[in-house]
């Protein structure tokens, strides 16, 4: 039975609309993908300094054996931390090379950070913590105090070496250990190594010709210089008042960076090639009332409603109710009323591209209501599907440019063109800065050791860049054959949901039960069959075909590789096809058979 096909009576031509969307997904592809961004080394390494760090720490180098080193202090090391310490692991030790907690949220300090997903999810253990978020959608500010928590919760100060950077990681295979070696001169031995250094860790920088020429003051929106433009994480930019700005970027840390600098500076440029999808925030204070009402387990209770309804499923009730879940609420509208609830694969993928068109046009509407001028407005329409890029949520950002003072320059899919000693050369037109601030993001498709700063030495010299060249080559995304006792956590090959802290403490659950139940067995090391990292291999490819189309029909981002998502090593690199649900029953199902399957352990 065919799905509602008179959308044109709900305001949308769906034809025209899926013309739209290729037209302006094709004048963003880029043959150079990845490639495009400059590596912050060299002439550009300043732009990863460390701002905040208040001293330099002095320690003698550490020549000594742990049983876990976690790379990384961000949520993800912190989850592991807290799920070996609730295992029973005493050994612990968290390297990191900020000087406290936090990961994305110790670098991420610019003016307006926040998160985009309900704080009462989003912040893990809340439970085990004893802590309630002060609003709905919490700032950094208040998430960076809730990482230290964490770690002082789950004691994982204990044995932690901040302002500290591994250089190199090389496993012993006649000793069972791992040898992390750092540029504090550190020499450590652990039997087990947990790669937990961040989704959007490594800063990047747009591939604009110029860019090392700029001779006004410019850094990156994760090392935000308030040295410079005074003020702090809630604005005031005082600094800028007699400045020209410009912001290349209008992703999420543009979105809640851009009113700041726009209330503060003298004149505030704003380049864009994309456009953000900008959703009603409705932030609110924590209802006391509410929170007396909590009975325990409410918190797993609320992240895993919200996580079964952005992933297509159905609840009887939405209990987080925001911009996340409200497409799949519209989706039901396109459903054929006389299945019998029979839906087709094919039904249901056309219902939810309907609701998708409806729900961005009502984002497009948005824009049209809010801002005055109607060439910017126009420019600031996303034409994409809702989850092509990772959605926005905020409520002044696009008031903003009805402000004298705040021009957007819409470079029509191609990026600026040069950046010059004075400015910024968009065309033939030059803007004159003072200031230029880069909202470019973060590495997701570049190599493992690009993106960390290391090499991962395994078994026979072989390294992780050699085994991934075409692509990570894991066991359910966490093990890699030739790297025994090592664990990766992120993206690469594992179950993704909008809530990060949920997809990572999934991870850290399970690496958990690896670790334990290895020395529980009294062996020392694991590692993936090769059967099992080939079957997985077949299965992630297959699973693919869930989510293929889809992206591919994007304009380029991270979630895409850039555009090049259809070769192998694309398809390799992405995460499980089939949804986060599915990825976690699987690890969990698997943990309840208790045998390994799959595992060679010694």
């Amino acid at each position: 039975m065919a799905v509602d096909t008179e959308a044109h009576e709900r305001g949308f031509d769906p034809d025209a609309l899926r013309e739209k969307y290729r037209a302006e997904r094709d004048k963003r592809l880029r043959p150079d993908g990845n490639d495009q961004y400059v590596n912050v080394v060299g002439e550009h390494a300043h732009f990863v300094a460390d701002p905040f760090a208040a001293s330099e720490v002095e320690r003698e180098p550490l020549v000594d054996e742990v049983d876990v080193v976690i790379i990384g202090g961000g949520f993800g090391g912190l989850l592991a931390g807290a799920a070996l310490r609730k295992a029973g692991v005493e050994g612990i030790r968290i390297i990191d090379n900020g000087s406290e907690f936090g990961g994305t949220w110790y670098w991420n300090r610019y003016p307006g950070a926040q998160c985009d997903i309900e704080s009462y999810i989003y912040m893990p253990l809340l439970e085990e913590t004893g802590y309630i978020p002060r609003e709905k959608y919490a700032f950094g500010d208040e998430i960076l105090d809730y990482t230290k928590r964490l770690a002082s919760t789950f004691d994982l100060y204990r044995d932690v070496c901040f302002q500290t950077s591994v250089t190199g990681m090389r496993w012993d295979d006649a000793a069972h250990r791992w040898i992390v070696t750092t540029d504090r001169g550190d020499e450590m031995r652990a039997a087990f190594v947990i790669h937990s250094t961040g989704v959007l860790n490594r800063p990047k920088l747009p591939g604009v010709e110029g860019i090392e020429n700029f001779g006004g003051h410019s850094f990156h929106t994760s090392r935000w210089d308030y040295d410079y433009t005074g003020g702090g994480p809630n604005g005031d930019l005082t600094g800028l008042r007699d400045k020209r700005v410009g912001v290349i970027g209008t992703g999420a840390s543009a979105i809640q960076a851009v009113p700041h600098l726009g209330e503060s500076a003298q004149h505030l440029y704003v380049f864009q090639r994309t456009p953000s999808s900008i959703d009603v925030r409705g932030n609110s204070p924590t209802n006391p009332e509410w929170v007396k009402s909590l009975q325990a387990g409410w918190q797993q209770e609320r992240i895993s409603n919200f996580n079964v309804i952005v992933g297509g499923g159905h609840q009887e009730v939405d209990l987080v109710n925001d911009g996340w879940t409200d497409i799949i609420t519209r989706l039901a509208t396109f459903l054929p009323h006389d299945a019998d609830g029979e839906i087709t694969p094919e039904q249901a993928a056309q219902a939810a591209e309907l609701a998708d068109f409806e729900k961005m046009e009502s984002i497009r509407a948005r824009v049209d209501a809010v801002v005055d001028n109607k060439r910017t407005a126009d420019a600031l329409k996303p034409y994409y599907r809702q989850f092509c890029k990772r959605p926005c949520f905020h409520d002044e950002y696009l008031p903003t440019y009805n402000r004298p003072n705040v021009t957007l320059v819409d470079t029509d899919g191609k990026g600026v063109t040069r950046i010059t000693e004075t400015g910024v050369l968009v065309g033939d037109e030059h803007y004159d800065l003072d200031c230029l601030v880069f909202a470019s993001g973060f590495e997701v498709g570049t190599s493992l050791a690009r993106r960390s700063g290391f090499e991962t030495v395994g078994r026979d010299g072989l390294t992780i860049t050699e085994k991934w060249v075409n692509g990570p080559r894991t066991f359910h995304g966490f093990l890699s054959r030739g790297f025994p006792n090592c664990f990766f956590m992120g993206l690469t090959q594992t179950g993704f949901t909008p809530n990060f802290t949920l997809m990572i403490h999934e991870q850290a659950q399970h690496i958990a039960y690896l670790i334990t139940e290895t020395t529980r067995r009294q062996c020392s090391v694991v590692e993936t069959s090769q059967q099992a990292e080939e079957e997985w291999q077949a299965e992630m490819e297959r699973s693919a075909l869930f989510t293929r189309d889809f992206f591919e029909a994007c304009t380029p981002g991270y979630y895409n590789n850039e555009g090049h998502l259809s070769d192998n090593a694309g398809l390799r690199a992405s995460i499980y096809g089939a949804g986060s649900e599915a990825f976690f029953q699987i690890i969990r199902s698997w943990r309840e058979a208790g045998d390994l399957d799959g595992l060679e352990i010694s």
